[in-house]
């Protein structure tokens, strides 16, 4: 099987910066065409610049995916743009603190909302998408590949991050769930659990809290913190046909991290 992308649309969220930003640059450079989607339009188009308006393998789009109504424009958009759509990457993803034991906190319905619920969205309408332009044009076997991001906070609690920690593993399970239910129909779903990236958020924590750098190296068997780009050329592979048979996978890209346990002195 082939890790090709050439000449397949991509459906990218989160591609104003960091690691949606890498991956869609990433499956462009590796021949697809890609929609590049954010909320953050003056970002967006700073870095597209007449990019996104001449007519070739890249365009963007603006709007709050929270809204069905956006979601519908977007596809839209991506369909006169290129005339299909066969990835998406829901590489939008929010990360805040929530203090678990204060009721008026609202950091949990955020992330419900922007990870979970935006994620679950799209995939169920892009999903549609799929399968009418398959049936149009009496395409059999796989039409279609959607990619969440998830993190090891999915499976490793930590007090501070109740909600983000809710929310992966909601978007662990939704990636599963789908997986079954659009496997007759030829569309693959699987996630990627990171631990940590360099995205925009981590670069700009990391300057306020600089000590925060050596407790993630040390926490890391691999000794270092990950690339955006290192992340795309995982999300090439869910995208591609090397990985056809795979579905419903959450894979761990965390350099070893949830393999540690930081006990020091193990209860044995």
């Amino acid at each position: 099987m082939s890790l090709s992308i050439t000449g397949k649309t991509a459906i990218v969220t989160g591609a104003a910066k960091g690691i949606g930003l890498a991956v869609a640059r990433h499956f462009q450079a590796k021949g697809a065409n890609v929609m590049f989607v954010d909320i953050d339009e003056d970002t967006l188009a700073a870095e597209l610049g007449a990019e996104a308006r001449a007519e070739g393998p890249v365009r963007m789009f603006t709007g709050d995916l929270r809204q069905k109504l956006t979601i519908a424009n977007l596809l839209s958009a991506t369909i006169d743009a290129f005339d299909r759509v066969d990835i998406l990457v829901n590489a939008s993803r929010r990360m805040a603190v929530s203090d678990p034991l204060n009721v008026e906190d609202d950091a949990v319905e955020m992330l419900w909302q922007e990870n979970v619920m935006t994620s679950l969205r799209l995939s169920q309408m892009t999903a549609k998408r799929m399968i009418a332009q398959a049936e149009k044009a009496q395409a059999e076997g796989l039409i279609g590949a959607i990619i969440n991001i998830s993190s090891i906070a999915g499976c490793q609690t930590q007090p501070g991050l109740l909600g983000y920690s809710i929310a992966s593993a909601a978007v662990d399970q939704m990636t599963r769930s789908l997986a079954v239910a659009l496997a007759p129909r030829g569309i693959r779903v699987n996630a990627v659990a990171i631990g940590s990236v360099m995205s925009a958020s981590l670069q700009a924590s990391l300057k306020d809290s600089p000590d925060w750098r050596d407790s993630i190296v040390n926490g890391t068997p691999l000794g270092r913190i990950a690339s955006p780009d290192e992340l795309a050329e995982v999300m090439q592979f869910l995208a591609s046909d090397a990985s056809g048979f795979m579905t419903g996978q959450v894979l761990r890209v965390d350099g070893g991290r949830g393999l540690l346990d930081r006990v020091v002195i193990p209860a044995y």
